[in-house]
C-alpha cells in the first residue's frame, strides 16, 4: 500500500480519502467480504453518487468512510485525519464536528420541534446551541416558517430538509447521504436533490450520496460504480441515461 502522507491533506482538495479498504464481517463459520481493497478520492466541493447491486458494498462504503464502522484493513482520511489514529471518544469527536449524515428514514426525534432537532448535534457535542445559527440552517433549507413544527406536522420533503439542516449545522467536511429520497415521491425528490446540488454549487459543500436512483444519480459530478466490493467504473457529468447504460453494463459483467 502506497503510504497517504496525511499532512499534505490539509491543504489540499481532498476531503475523503479511502485506501485499499476491505470490510468484513462475520457469517456462519466464515465471513463475508462487503468491500474488499477498495479505493476512491472526494474532491473537496463535490457532488458523488454512489452506484451498485445489491449487496455491492454502497452502505458499507459510507459506513466506513463516515467512521461508523472500522475497516478491516485499509485506511481512511477524513479531513486530513485519518480514522485508525483515532481512538473511540476522537473518532465521535470528529464525526460529531465534521462528517454529517443524512438518512432515507429521516431519523428526527418525533417530541422535538424542526429548531431542536437541528440543534441536537451541537448539544450533543456539548455545545451551547446559537439560536441565530440553527435559524440559518432552517432558513438554508427553506424551513424558516416551520422553526416550532413537530415531524408529524412536516410534510416527508420536510422533514428531510430538517435532517439535513441538522447534519449541516455542525459545518461538516463532508456530508453523506443515504438513499436521502428513497422515502419520497418523485416532485419532492427534485426538490431534496436541487438543495443538495445548491449546497455543493453555492457553499462548496462535499457529498457523498448512495443512491439507486438514476435521476437522482444525474444530480452528481461523478458517479461512482460498485460491484462485489470494488469500485468497477466511474462516469463524470452524468445524465439519467447514461448511467441507466452503465448499470446494465456493469450487472450483465456480474
Amino acid at each position: 500500500m502506497t503510504p497517504i502522507n496525511i499532512n499534505s491533506m490539509a491543504g489540499s482538495d481532498t476531503s475523503v480519502v479511502l485506501e485499499s479498504v476491505t470490510k468484513s464481517f462475520p457469517n456462519g463459520d466464515g465471513e463475508v467480504t462487503a468491500l474488499d481493497e477498495l479505493t476512491a478520492r472526494f474532491g473537496h466541493g463535490t457532488f458523488t453518487a454512489v452506484m451498485g447491486p445489491s449487496g455491492s458494498g454502497k452502505s458499507t462504503l459510507l459506513q466506513c468512510a463516515a467512521g461508523l464502522e472500522r475497516p478491516t484493513s485499509g485506511r481512511v482520511v477524513v479531513a486530513g485525519q485519518d480514522l485508525a489514529r483515532l481512538n473511540d471518544r476522537k473518532l465521535t469527536e470528529l464525526r460529531r464536528s465534521r462528517i454529517g449524515f443524512v438518512f432515507q428514514a429521516f431519523n428526527l426525534m418525533p417530541s422535538l420541534t424542526a429548531e431542536q432537532n437541528v440543534a441536537l448535534p451541537l448539544r450533543l457535542a456539548g455545545r451551547r446551541p446559537d439560536p441565530h445559527v440553527v435559524e440559518q440552517g432552517l432558513a438554508a433549507v427553506g424551513l424558516s416558517g416551520r422553526a416550532g413544527h413537530r415531524p408529524a406536522e412536516l410534510s416527508g420533503g420536510q422533514q428531510q430538509r430538517v435532517a439535513i439542516a441538522r447534519a449541516l449545522v455542525t459545518r461538516p467536511a463532508v456530508l453523506f447521504a443515504d438513499e436521502p429520497t428513497g422515502a419520497l415521491d418523485a416532485a419532492t425528490s427534485r426538490e431534496v436533490l436541487q438543495l443538495l446540488r445548491t449546497l455543493v454549487d453555492r457553499h462548496a459543500q462535499t457529498l457523498v450520496m448512495v443512491t439507486h436512483d438514476p435521476t437522482a444519480a444525474a444530480y452528481a459530478d461523478r458517479v461512482l460504480f460498485l460491484a462485489d466490493g470494488r469500485v468497477r467504473d466511474e462516469l463524470t457529468d452524468p445524465d439519467a441515461e447514461s448511467v441507466v447504460a452503465r448499470m446494465m453494463m456493469l450487472e450483465a459483467s456480474c
